[in-house]
């Protein structure tokens, strides 16, 4: 007997709500704020064969699916309350329903957020999350706060989500565990949900990195009309992508993309506040840079020497 839209829901997709008032399985599903809290709202859509690759693994699709924009709203400082999930499918395939349903709700348990509804259809695979959040009003970190004299930072690590993109195109070869790390970058990112929470009476502005460095940090300068020096010696990376070419290391770090770290910016006088708050949240933090006047980005090679990045820009869907 095939499974339907409905038996579909109801089996993997549907559970008792623990903060919305109400969730699945009405027109709508009910939030209530918490006093004083504004509410962040963001959606991220997966395509197969534009997001992600025919061979992830279902459980790790329903993670990234799910984490992608979990980071959205750690870039804003927010505490996840809800999400809705849209999934568009060729067939009901139970066991990469059964898989995806299950890296969703692990991490969604993880986060202590609800699946509050969306809608399921036929169609080519496509994942569309709406996340829901809540910010005490006034706090939420923004791209615009960034101000001269700031110092740059980044969460984790940097470049290996590309790598590993490089390494399914052929052109890098991996041994089995380098590829096996750089893999779960790709497709297991960790949202630094605890990290941007702590961050707010302490950053001045933040992003998520989606679409690599130098595309993201330019959002930050144009909204915050400023400019930024970055020191390329100090962007934090793994050994597997130590170990790569100079020019493909350069090509991971500034414009890899698909990394899902926080960069923000903070005064100078907050170093140590920006240090507590990493242990605090058992991520690292690494200062990149410093926030000037001028417009643009500036990096600056193992000499202090500005390199030429004008290979480097914003992944953009529609110019890609």
């Amino acid at each position: 007997m095939s499974v339907g839209e409905f038996d579909l829901i109801a089996r993997w997709f549907t559970r008792p709500a623990r903060r919305a008032v109400l969730g699945v399985g009405d027109d709508c599903a009910l939030l209530l704020p918490a006093p004083g809290m504004q509410l962040a709202i963001s959606s991220d859509m997966l395509v197969e064969g534009r997001h992600f690759l025919p061979t992830v693994p279902p459980e790790r699709l329903g993670h990234k699916a799910l984490a992608v924009n979990l980071s959205d709203l750690a870039a804003c400082g927010a505490r996840p309350v809800a999400f809705t999930l849209a999934l568009s499918m060729p067939r009901v395939d139970e066991a990469f329903v059964e898989g995806f349903a299950r890296g969703m709700w692990a991490l969604a348990d993880a986060q202590g957020v609800d699946l509050v509804g969306g809608d399921t259809t036929a169609g080519p695979l496509n994942i569309c999350i709406t996340v829901i959040g809540e910010v005490p009003a006034g706090q939420a970190l923004l791209r615009s706060g960034a101000h001269s004299g700031d110092e740059l930072w980044v969460s984790g690590a940097l470049g290996d989500a590309r790598l590993a993109l490089e390494a399914f195109r052929n052109h890098v070869t991996l041994g089995a565990e380098p590829f096996a790390q750089v893999r779960a970058a790709m497709e297991c990112p960790q949202p630094r949900v605890a990290l941007g929470q702590a961050l707010r009476d302490i950053a001045t502005s933040a992003i998520d990195l989606s679409d690599g460095l130098l595309g993201d940090l330019a959002h930050v300068l144009e909204r915050s009309g400023v400019g930024a020096d970055v020191e390329l010696a100090r962007l934090p990376h793994s050994e597997v992508l130590a170990a790569q070419p100079e020019a493909m290391r350069h090509e991971c770090l500034l414009a890899g993309g698909d990394d899902y770290e926080l960069l923000f910016t903070a005064p100078a006088a907050a170093q140590d506040a920006v240090r507590a708050a990493g242990r605090a949240t058992a991520t690292r933090v690494t200062k990149i840079g410093r926030i000037v006047e001028r417009g643009g980005v500036t990096v600056l090679d193992t000499h202090g020497r500005p390199l030429d990045c004008s290979a480097y820009g914003a992944f953009d869907h529609f110019r890609s």
